[in-house]
């Protein structure tokens, strides 16, 4: 044996971790090649919350809110998650502070959102913020945090020219990241009611 070159590492500890990422390779493989056959079956479905269907019957659902008395059930308040939404459809064009790995963008997350795209609905944590965005504090007018929302959105549809790679799917398309955008906020809209 070269003395020069590492010595293969054949403790059990060490055979089981190579098992493990094999597993996990193969289950990503597996799992990408579900998804992409998912998709290639169920695509262009429609979004599954009519408040969001696409960009103007969203900007109708956010001007309602003036004059509503809708609140969260749980974890953020309704101008937070409007802050929040925001800040990704603000991000899309001016670019994520923080992004995953390339791998992860390339694999695990193009594979997440065209499984949700597909489904027409996305589902997430509902109170974790976007990776590096400055914190929303809580208690927060809701008229500001409407405005902001709906001038976001406008600014995103105007938007003519690139786009930058979201922080988990990568590179979008601007209909995909319109849908991307939309299905965020229904998913956050799950969590909202009258009052």
């Amino acid at each position: 044996m070269d003395p020069t070159q590492p010595r293969p590492n054949n403790s059990p500890l060490a055979a089981t971790r190579r098992r493990v990422l094999l597993t996990a390779g193969g289950l990503t493989a597996a799992g990408l090649a579900g998804a992409t056959a998912y998709v290639a079956t169920h695509a262009d479905h429609p979004l599954v919350t009519a408040q969001f269907s696409d960009i103007p019957t969203a900007l109708r659902t956010l001007e309602r809110l003036r004059s509503s008395t809708l609140h969260t059930r749980s974890g953020w308040d309704l101008a937070q998650v409007l802050h929040h939404a925001a800040q990704s459809i603000d991000f899309s064009i001016d670019g994520y502070p923080q992004v995953k790995p390339a791998w992860f963008r390339g694999t695990l997350g193009r594979a997440a959102f065209h499984v949700f795209s597909a489904r027409g609905k996305m589902s997430h944590g509902l109170s974790e913020p976007i990776p590096g965005a400055p914190s929303i504090a809580p208690s927060q007018a809701l008229g500001p945090a409407v405005e902001s929302t709906i001038e976001s959105l406008l600014r995103f549809d105007r938007h003519t020219g690139a786009l930058q790679p979201h922080f988990a799917y990568g590179l979008l398309g601007k209909g995909d990241y319109a849908r991307a955008h939309l299905m965020h906020l229904a998913n956050h809209w799950d969590l909202v009611d009258a009052a």
